[in-house]
């Protein structure tokens, strides 16, 4: 069975688009700082090892670098962070623009750098965050040959997806070749019983040897906040069902849990060992353009 891992997307900013988000009253860097490092201490005991940031988080890979230099015994778990996006909100809750989005060399180079000034050579894994169909990052040879150069020093290249088109988008990484070898080694990907229609694509992903993850397996928190009334014949929490979901899909290496407080962590960890049955899951499926856009519609707060 996959693992779960721990994504820091709600613990990073002050500000999301998630649904029941447990966080304190005060917002601050310091009492965000303060709960990242607790949520984080909790799921390294618990037995989780990748851990996923990135440049859009706000503060999050200054928070998980603060947190592996204070624990220099650590040395067991991986880290995957995404380029692609600028958070712009500074640190307020009502920003207008709370990040941007730009797929250049010019980006990339940027924020390589102040990833690497954070994360040093603690980096395994670096995504391109949200690609969809459009992008020019799946054609862009100049970004190709650097994004090789960097897997060449051994960091793996890999790309995050998004929108109603993401099985096309995974579909077309996986045909980009650098000198003849393919260049994306793993795909993150948004999968849950509410938008599955991107599994063959990952499939295929796993099967051209992908590292496969799944993001927004609670469906930015509406699967628990808002469950099917499917999820009351489980003997389970309803985020565990959700993500119990994702775990059982034949291709995923790793399901993130969005978690902002220890308990909703350990809420998240019982997926493993929920008795899942699918038969009780099937027709929860929204057409894509319509999830995409209730997705888009949720409020940063």
């Amino acid at each position: 069975m996959a693992e779960i891992g721990l994504g820091l997307a709600a613990l990073g900013r002050p500000a999301y688009i998630n649904l029941g988000r447990d966080l304190p009253a005060d917002r601050s860097v310091a009492a965000m700082r303060a709960r990242a490092h607790e949520v984080l201490d909790a799921a390294y005991a618990r037995g989780v090892r990748y851990l996923d940031v990135a440049r859009s988080y706000g503060r999050s890979e200054e928070f998980l670098a603060g947190w592996l230099a204070a624990r220099p015994d650590v040395t067991d778990v991986t880290v995957g962070s995404k380029w692609g996006y600028t958070y712009t909100a500074n640190w307020r809750l009502d920003a207008e623009v709370h990040e941007v989005k730009d797929h250049s060399v010019a980006t990339f180079e940027r924020q390589l750098a102040e990833t690497r000034a954070l994360l040093g050579g603690r980096l395994d894994l670096y995504q391109i965050h949200s690609v969809t169909p459009d992008s020019p990052a799946l054609t862009d040879g100049g970004l190709h040959q650097r994004l090789a150069e960097l897997g060449a020093e051994g960091v793996r290249i890999g790309l995050s997806t998004s929108g109603p088109n993401q099985a096309d988008a995974i579909r077309a990484a996986l045909q980009v070749r650098v000198d003849g070898q393919p260049l994306f080694r793993a795909v993150q990907a948004t999968w849950n019983p509410l938008e599955p229609s991107a599994g063959d694509a990952l499939a295929a992903a796993h099967d051209a040897g992908c590292l496969v993850i799944v993001k927004e397996g609670l469906a930015n928190g509406r699967l628990a906040v808002d469950p099917p009334v499917a999820f009351a014949a489980f003997a389970a929490a309803p985020d565990a069902v959700a993500l119990a979901a994702a775990l059982r899909q034949p291709w995923v290496d790793i399901v993130l849990s969005g978690a902002s407080s220890v308990a909703q962590l350990a809420s998240n960890l019982a997926a493993a060992t929920v008795a899942f049955d699918p038969d009780l899951l099937r027709g929860l499926a929204e057409p894509p353009a319509e999830y995409w856009q209730r997705r888009s519609a949720l409020g940063w707060s």
